[in-house]
């Protein structure tokens, strides 16, 4: 495995990432941060009212601090992001000067499947399917230009996927 002490992932909503982060910390015997708990943790809201109450741009400034934070703990630390902390050059720029940064592709029935009553995630209610298609073109290049590898999550079991990051972060080093 990489010598890395903080590993962070990126992909759509349903992608995994934060059940990837927590076994990919267990198995590295480190902490799983996700950027969206630690956002509610901070603000005492959830998401959805965050959302409804400060708009998505000052959400997307909470997110900003949460990911700036995790990144700056000791220790080893594998970071669930959310998956539009992409949509922002602040964050980018961060991600791009961090490494390394995994990239959980999936397709977006498999995102539909796994996000399923979508209620709690305020860019996805509606139409689920559409919403994350769309997401889906508008993030891909996003996601691409942050990441350091690349990991298909479809058809996967989480220790398969955990394989796959642990595979791609060593032939990386």
């Amino acid at each position: 495995m990489s010598t890395a002490t903080r590993i962070v992932l990126v992909g759509l909503p349903g992608s995994g990432k934060s059940a990837m982060a927590k076994g990919l910390a267990e198995r590295l015997d480190g902490v799983a941060l996700d950027t969206d708990a630690e956002v509610e943790s901070s603000s005492g809201k959830d998401i959805s009212t965050l959302f409804a109450v400060e708009g998505e741009a000052a959400f997307r400034d909470r997110e900003l601090a949460a990911l700036t934070a995790a990144l700056e703990r000791t220790g080893t630390v594998v970071i669930a992001t959310g998956g539009g902390i992409v949509t922002t050059e602040p964050a980018r720029a961060l991600l791009r000067a961090h490494h390394p940064v995994v990239f959980l592709d999936v397709s977006v029935d498999s995102a539909v499947a796994r996000v399923g009553d979508a209620r709690s995630r305020p860019l996805l209610g509606g139409d689920t399917a559409g919403r994350l298609a769309a997401l889906a073109i508008e993030r891909r290049p996003f996601y691409e230009e942050v990441a350091d590898v690349v990991v298909a999550a479809d058809g996967r079991s989480v220790p398969r996927v955990l394989d796959a990051i642990e595979e791609a972060l060593e032939a990386r080093a």
